[in-house]
């Protein structure tokens, strides 16, 4: 996954698209798109469950899909391989949310920013001890059936 950073020139990221193949996620609703020479934000532009072509400015041609998530919100994905499904974003997605949920747990439940110290050898053994916690805390979730905050907290 990788996403546009502002100040970037039309040229470099032309340069970027064409080397990358990836998705990446269009968070601002106001990001303006093109269709037809017009340029719209990207919320007002009904996209499809399957997908919209659109031309995406200082980026060029990309292919946009929206999610809606549970309370409401709506995210849109974005990728410049014009041939991806739907299928495959939603599994993207959930991929992308399981990532998301490791770094809550192991930052809620196993303190890996937390680390006081400043030598390389500390910082690096304190990352190991964490994902080596996590690990026994996620083996243990899956054999009791528990969460991770009931395994700690009892």
């Amino acid at each position: 996954m990788f996403s546009l950073t502002a100040g970037t020139t039309a040229q470099t990221t032309s340069r970027r698209s064409q080397r990358l193949a990836g998705v990446f996620l269009a968070d601002k609703h106001n990001r303006l798109v093109s269709q037809k020479n017009k340029n719209t934000p990207i919320s007002d532009v009904p996209i499809p469950k399957e997908g919209k072509i659109v031309c995406l400015k200082e980026y060029g041609t990309i292919k946009v899909f929206q999610t809606d998530s549970k309370n409401g919100a709506v995210e849109y994905w974005a990728t410049n391989d014009l041939s991806l499904e739907e299928s495959k974003i939603t599994k993207l997605v959930k991929d992308g949310w399981q990532i998301e949920e490791y770094h809550r747990g192991i930052k809620q439940c196993c303190g890996i920013e937390k680390s006081h110290v400043r030598k390389a050898r500390s910082v690096i053994s304190h990352i190991f001890m964490s994902v080596r916690d996590f690990l026994r805390l996620e083996a243990y979730r899956i054999r009791t059936g528990i969460s991770w905050y009931e395994a700690k907290y009892s």
